[in-house]
């Protein structure tokens, strides 16, 4: 999408502005958000293989173990779009009898794999780097290693800021998941530069020592993401979300009271469920015409695949649910 406020004078130039700055783009229907997902899954794929690959090229010429143990993560990273992708893919099939909710959760399992590969990364990372710290090594073509190091950050920081960008439009944790995972990695970049500086001063314990710092910033990283995965697992969601429910749906006209508001992430979408009470003495079809208005401004709301149910009690009746209050079964809330 061109801006008139920007000239770029060549293709890599208009590359390099379209990956690093987020501008607005127009959303895609909800039932279009899957391919969007696959599309920013195939762009980060081929951003990281194309980084990775340079790197291992490198590794190869030098025998950098920090830039070897930055190789892994970076392939690691880049193969982690593949469970993403086909993630996205089920989420796009239609509902069925069986899965009346869709494939939507392919997400949540895809982010599950992508912990997984982190904890792999880090362990390779660690185990390379303590048996290189045991029999340091001096470094070939220094020159070569930094200019890799530089080639690692900036890859992995253009592809973080794409997938958390998409992540956050599409409300995917799991690609947002994938983007701080790739931000970390442009940190971790920085070590095999550090790694290299260190390597033309004479100090080849540098190289193996970077790789630790590599490692540990893994484990963070896996410590993080681990956090935001597992909450989407147990249905945990942003306690701002439940305010924002709550306050549209009072601020809707008929509302007398809101109640019940409970809210869950389903892949990409939001699961909303709320009740609201409204004058007792109204027909149905008046209720029904003030429970479609709450949910119209729910979707304004939260314009991003939100699915909202609307339940409508009449105000003041406190009787109103006595016939299954027994069903209730408060010691599990």
């Amino acid at each position: 999408m061109s801006d008139p406020e920007h000239k770029h004078g060549s293709r890599w130039s208009r590359f390099v502005h379209y990956w690093a700055h987020d501008h607005d783009y127009q959303l895609a229907p909800a039932a279009d958000l899957g391919a969007v997902g696959i599309k920013a899954t195939k762009v980060s794929l081929v951003g990281l293989g194309i980084t990775a690959a340079l790197q291992a090229v490198l590794v190869l010429v030098t025998g950098s173990v920090a830039l070897l143990s930055d190789t892994i993560h970076n392939f690691t990273d880049a193969l982690t779009a593949i469970p993403l992708w086909i993630a996205f893919a089920l989420g796009r099939r239609p509902i069925t009898r069986r899965f009346t909710y869709g494939y939507h959760r392919a997400e949540d399992l895809a982010g599950v794999l992508i912990v997984v590969a982190i904890l792999f990364s880090a362990v390779a990372v660690g185990w390379e780097s303590l048996r290189r710290l045991a029999d340091p090594r001096e470094l070939d073509y220094v020159a070569l290693v930094i200019a890799a190091g530089l080639i690692g950050a900036a890859g992995n920081e253009l592809v973080a800021r794409y997938r958390i960008k998409v992540g956050k439009r599409i409300n995917s944790a799991a690609l947002v998941a994938d983007g701080q995972h790739a931000r970390a990695d442009a940190l971790t970049s920085l070590a095999v530069v550090a790694a290299g500086v260190g390597s033309a001063a004479g100090w080849d314990w540098v190289d193996p020592v970077a790789g630790l710092a590599v490692s540990a910033m893994i484990v963070r990283l896996l410590w993080n993401t681990t956090r935001s995965v597992l909450g989407r697992l147990l249905d945990a969601v942003d306690p701002e979300i439940i305010d924002r429910i709550e306050s549209t749906a009072r601020d809707t006209a008929g509302v007398q009271e809101v109640s019940d508001v409970q809210a869950r992430h389903h892949g990409h979408r939001l699961l909303i469920s709320v009740s609201v009470s409204v004058v007792p003495d109204l027909t149905v079809a008046q209720g029904h015409d003030i429970a479609q208005d709450t949910k119209h401004r729910l979707l304004h709301e939260f314009p991003t695949a939100a699915q909202p149910l609307v339940h409508v009690d009449p105000a003041g009746v406190h009787d109103a649910h006595e016939s299954t209050a027994h069903h209730e079964h408060p010691a599990d809330d």
